[in-house]
């Protein structure tokens, strides 16, 4: 389930959607920001802004359409060419940006391009919207210290039951051969498998009374192992390895990430 949060950028209210550990921010509000009457398809029209998010795609997304994105980038730039958000999604198949309808509509776009975005309005502008966002990220991750340090002292408290609990559901099981050469959706999928051992429909499927995704229900220690496995998951697609490659890599680090981050205590009855 999607959760927003609002920050303040020279006296403008941007909000962001975080949705799947992914910062979603706001092109809608940052908009007003912009002196003179513009919309956002003037700038998804231009030919450096076009060439951005073919490579952000590139590197994030394995299901982009480049003979589409071919196509819109020998266009861009003309006087008389112009796409829209949603005619760029449909026809590349690009998940960077979104056009949305509902409570928090509007346009949004990954927090990297929307940093792209914020250069567009003013210089100024981007970093101040960049030092809101680290901001808001500090904070972020103070609260998960509090809650981590929280939940250590619970462990102490409740060795045995913290300990049964770890058993079953924290470290992360050795994936199968057949789970490693299956080919899964989405990268997002990619991190779930590696770490939780399923994916987020499989997770549905099996909790259909619960709200949200698994990772609502994640532990403040698989929540960091889970960061840190989305950076090295981009190293790894960067380096050309293939997703099964990754996926066997991902599950193992993230084995031994659960296992560092839990006490010897906790782990030394484990099998």
């Amino acid at each position: 389930m999607a959760k927003s949060k609002k920050i303040q950028v020279k006296g403008i209210e941007i909000t962001i959607i975080q949705d799947d550990s992914k910062d979603f921010i706001s092109l809608t509000d940052m908009l007003r920001a912009k002196d003179g009457d513009f919309f956002i398809s003037d700038w998804l029209r231009n030919r450096n802004t076009v060439e951005f998010l073919g490579i952000w795609e590139s590197v994030y997304n394995p299901n982009f359409n480049y003979g589409e994105f071919a196509t819109i980038k020998s266009q861009a730039g003309l006087n008389n060419y112009k796409i829209s958000v949603k005619e760029w999604v449909e026809k590349t198949n690009a998940i960077g940006l979104r056009a949305t309808a509902g409570r928090y509509g509007g346009t949004y776009a990954h927090s990297d391009i929307a940093f792209e975005f914020g250069m567009w309005i003013s210089a100024e502008f981007k970093i101040y919207l960049i030092k809101e966002f680290q901001r808001l990220k500090a904070d972020e991750n103070n609260r998960l210290k509090l809650e981590w340090n929280i939940q250590r002292t619970l462990a102490k408290v409740n060795y045995h039951i913290h300990t049964d609990a770890i058993k079953e559901n924290l470290i992360p099981k050795e994936l199968s051969k057949s789970q490693i050469s299956f080919v899964y959706a989405n990268e997002a999928d990619v991190l779930n498998v590696a770490l939780f051992g399923f994916t987020a429909k499989q997770w549905r499927d099996a909790n259909p009374d619960k709200q949200g995704n698994v990772r609502d229900y994640a532990t403040i220690e698989q929540l960091v192992v889970l960061s840190n496995l989305e950076s090295i998951n981009a190293v790894l697609i960067h380096q050309g390895l293939s997703q099964p490659a990754r996926l066997r890599q991902l599950n193992t680090i993230a084995i031994t990430q659960m296992k560092s981050l839990l006490t010897n205590s906790q782990i030394k009855k484990l099998p």
